[in-house]
């Protein structure tokens, strides 16, 4: 793997994402019955909570920037091009076709979709706005925020006790803070993914696309499958 740049930072930065990402993955364990049921059939369909969570993703965003304060930003959140973007989009190739057996595989025992409980059941082609405003959060805001969140800063910051070690580390905390249980396993696996493609690359951008291609999968699913199985 290529050399991780040494990027000025000291342990308080760390303890403090730490205590973020752990602060996040409480809350999401703790607001979550664990089966999908505590959120409405319909929150894909609403403006609602698209706006909320757009308001979500640009405080954490805000919060991460600010434990960052003072950081080279490029080196800090590896804002860089990969050396080979060829065998970057390899990787992502690779990556992505591993995810979605991996998930396929698991589903009829550990259905993390289901268990999350954001895609609706039925595709309702009358509420195409608010499902929109759902699929850009879930394609562009994600990533974004949360690849700048671990392969970004978590990763430069972890990766003082080793590339592994922030392989690790990063993956296990970004499959937390979703707060779920039977997915778990499946979102450490993702987190894997796109931390040893980030080592591999040295950059953020290939894990933001190959992150954007698995969550843009499961909303084109809806209006594909659940409206070829309706009425």
């Amino acid at each position: 793997m290529p050399a991780q740049p040494a990027v000025s930072h000291g342990r308080l930065r760390l303890a403090l994402w730490l205590l973020l990402v752990l602060l996040l993955s409480a809350a999401q364990y703790a607001g979550r019955s664990g089966d999908g049921s505590d959120l409405p059939e319909d929150v894909a369909y609403r403006y609602d909570y698209a706006a909320a969570n757009a308001v979500g993703f640009a405080v954490l965003l805000g919060l991460v920037l600010l434990i960052a304060w003072g950081l080279p930003k490029r080196e800090a959140f590896a804002l860089r091009r990969p050396e080979s973007w060829r065998r970057a989009l390899g990787l992502v190739a690779a990556g992505f076709v591993s995810i979605l057996v991996l998930s396929a595989a698991l589903s009829p025992f550990l259905d993390a979709g289901e268990e999350q409980g954001l895609l609706p059941e039925e595709w309702d082609s009358s509420r195409l706005g608010p499902y929109v405003a759902f699929s850009v959060l879930a394609v562009v805001g994600a990533p974004i925020v949360e690849e700048s969140m671990y392969r970004g800063l978590g990763f430069t910051l972890a990766a003082r006790y080793g590339t592994w070690a922030a392989i690790v580390v990063t993956a296990v905390l970004f499959g937390a803070a979703h707060g779920l249980v039977a997915g778990l396993p499946v979102l450490v696996v993702f987190g894997l993914l796109l931390a040893y493609l980030r080592a591999r690359t040295s950059s953020i951008f290939p894990c933001m696309l190959l992150h954007a291609a698995f969550n843009l999968v499961g909303v084109l699913s809806v209006p594909l499958l659940a409206g070829a199985n309706g009425p």
